[in-house]
């Protein structure tokens, strides 16, 4: 498919507070969007009626908006619980799509709480250690040389 410019084309859109480039097929536009995924990003394309072969600039209005809709309330839509990205939230119990700054708020606030009730992940996080069980021994030492106190910036 050839890329076709027409006045109604569009390079820049602005969806959520994010620029999303125009010649990108729509599916793989809307994952630009923090907290949109590819799966998640077929699935509101097919649920909105938007060909995911299609570039995102020559999405209209209506078809944005409905986009946009289906991502702050994707349970209208139909979409399962188990595909949304924030299931049973710790403080409100519900489950929702969160995306931008609500997701970047929330994941910051869900690793507070681990710091402050000293869970072995929060002290991880406090330590600025790996968190999900990798193997520490020899790789991740971001510069430091073992044996010498201060690090390898110290040395020099």
């Amino acid at each position: 498919m050839s890329l076709q410019m027409t006045s109604e084309f569009q390079h820049i859109l602005r969806v959520l507070n994010t620029n999303i480039e125009g010649k990108r097929k729509s599916m793989f536009a809307m994952t630009k969007i923090i907290g949109i995924g590819k799966r998640f990003s077929n699935l509101i394309c097919k649920k909105a009626e938007v060909d995911v072969d299609r570039r995102a600039g020559t999405l209209s209005n209506e078809e944005i908006e409905k986009l946009v809709a289906i991502i702050n309330n994707p349970r209208q839509f139909k979409v399962p619980d188990w595909f949304v990205n924030r299931q049973r939230d710790f403080v409100t119990g519900k489950t929702s799509q969160c995306v931008i700054n609500v997701l970047i708020g929330a994941v910051r606030g869900d690793i507070e709480r681990m710091k402050k009730i000293r869970v072995h992940r929060g002290i991880r996080h406090y330590w600025g250690h790996r968190v999900r069980g990798q193997h520490t021994k020899t790789t991740g030492r971001k510069g430091k040389v073992p044996g010498m106190p201060g690090g390898a910036n110290a040395a020099k």
